[in-house]
């Protein structure tokens, strides 16, 4: 069935779109719910305001987030974690973890769901995480991950190791 969308629907279209979705995704979500509706001249005149509404208001919240991006390109965080004897965490480092790190080190506020992290981080090193503002913003942050005071002996005595097998090589 041919549907014009009203709202929109994550993963399947954006306010004014007009896709083929099936009958009954049509007739038992969509339609009943009013987030689509079937492709009248009225619907479409209705979805068509109704996108170059959403178009000003995402523009809008585009050039807000662009002015935060600024601000975190280039940047660079450090978080203090602890390593066991083989050197992986205790633990590990989330996006939780990654949003409080750059809310102490910038001041902007994030909602952990912006740090956009695969698989949290269970190793130390330097990664590069992605944050997401809008649809069409977004910024890539450096995420150092170093040990804490307590892990720093085994940490140096791994780098040791790491580097005694690479000469030998």
């Amino acid at each position: 069935m041919k549907v014009v969308f009203f709202e929109d629907v994550e993963g399947t279209a954006h306010v004014g779109e007009i896709k083929e979705v099936k009958n009954g995704f049509a007739r038992n979500y969509l339609l009943p719910r009013g987030i689509a509706g079937p492709t009248t001249k009225e619907n479409l005149q209705r979805a068509n305001a109704l996108a170059q509404r959403e178009a000003r208001r995402q523009e809008k919240l585009d050039a807000e987030a662009r002015v935060i991006a600024a601000k975190l390109e280039n940047l660079a965080v450090s978080i203090e974690a602890r390593v066991g004897e083989t050197g992986r965490l205790f633990g590990s480092v989330t996006n939780r973890d990654i949003a409080a790190a750059i809310k102490s080190a910038t001041g902007v506020e994030l909602e952990h769901q912006q740090v956009l992290l695969p698989e949290p981080i269970r190793e130390l090193g330097r990664r590069a995480v992605e944050i997401k503002f809008t649809r069409n913003v977004s910024a890539e942050v450096a995420v150092d991950v170093i040990p804490d005071a307590s892990s720093k002996a085994i940490a140096e005595k791994l780098a040791a190791q790491a580097q005694g097998a690479a000469e030998s090589e």
